[in-house]
């Protein structure tokens, strides 16, 4: 199999884009549209479906996806297993579009002269399964969940907590307010599709909805940009979104970031890293963001007692 085709698949899936896509892997439009053309030629399926807003995947493309990612990553570790010198910091962000792949991005600026791979994986079981192999280097998640800490071998310090917001269209109720208590969210239909049973987001929003008598529902799968649409033309949805979510919607959707206060909730990130790890770069990842994290706020604010247990302090 061809592995750029893969690669291209998987940038692809992450980005909705073909054009987006490019410009990540510094190629042009035609060439992704040829290399995945090629790719759904000898896989005999589609992989993606051409919207408005870009590529959505199929259903074969959404189950060839985890497999994918597993190929790339067993490129990298047999190349790394026989390259001369210093391999790339290898790290997990979660999701392109979210507050970890900004702080790493960061670190990249701070640091252009060290080699970076990045790397999105599903959830923190499969995180820390990478972790203890070798396959990454470190983890930006919420941890630890009830019933399930950080196993040993493994290290976790917090290292952003990102303030949670709350998203609607322009009709609903809480529209012109500056800000919003999450009590006040009680008996609003929450909507956050594709919240998954087992993971740390999940925990995250059960804890949520359990502290302020919130009916969060997470039915229905999370396509791009149909959540966008629903609270466009609703005056009753919701939905919350972190603050460093990067979101596009058209400008006739006029939605609005709401911030919650009194108190704030926060969505603990936290880096994981093998304690026995002895990749170079790591200890400047780690000073990095001890000297990026912003000071605490005075504002009252909210995080799971399950993530208060992660307090660890960087060792350099």
């Amino acid at each position: 199999m061809d592995l750029t085709a893969v690669r291209t698949f998987v940038a692809v899936a992450d980005s909705g884009q073909f054009q987006e896509a490019a410009a990540v892997l510094g190629v042009t439009q035609q060439a992704v549209s040829k290399r995945i053309a090629a790719l759904e030629k000898e896989l005999g399926v589609r992989l993606f479906t051409r919207t408005a807003r870009g590529a959505e995947p199929t259903v074969d493309g959404r189950a060839f996806l985890p497999p994918a990612r597993e190929l790339l990553l067993a490129e990298e570790r047999a190349a790394a297993s026989v390259r001369r010198g210093r391999r790339p910091l290898r790290v997990d962000v979660v999701g392109a579009r979210l507050a970890p792949a900004a702080l790493l991005r960061a670190f990249h600026e701070a640091h252009p002269g060290l080699a970076l791979d990045v790397v999105t994986l599903f959830d923190v079981e499969s995180a820390l399964t990478a972790l203890r192999s070798g396959a990454i280097d470190a983890s930006f998640r919420a941890v630890a969940m009830p019933g399930r800490p950080v196993p040993r071998g493994i290290e976790a310090a917090r290292v952003y907590d990102e303030p949670v917001q709350l998203l609607t269209g322009p009709e609903h109720a809480l529209a012109g307010r500056a800000s919003v208590a999450p009590a006040e969210l009680a008996g609003h239909r929450i909507w956050i599709p594709g919240i998954v049973e087992g993971t740390e987001w999940a925990a995250y929003y059960a804890s949520l909805a359990a502290e302020f008598g919130l009916a969060i529902d997470s039915s229905g799968p999370n396509f791009s940009g149909a959540l966008q649409d629903a609270l466009a033309g609703s005056g009753t949805l919701a939905t919350l979104v972190s603050e460093q979510t990067r979101l596009v919607w058209p400008d006739s959707h006029d939605l609005r970031r709401i911030p919650l206060v009194d108190p704030t909730p926060l969505y603990p990130h936290s880096l994981l890293w093998a304690t026995a790890n002895p990749h170079p770069a790591l200890p400047a990842l780690r000073s990095h963001l001890v000297e990026a994290r912003p000071p605490r706020t005075a504002a009252r604010t909210w995080t799971p007692g399950w993530a208060e247990s992660v307090r660890g302090v960087f060792r350099p």
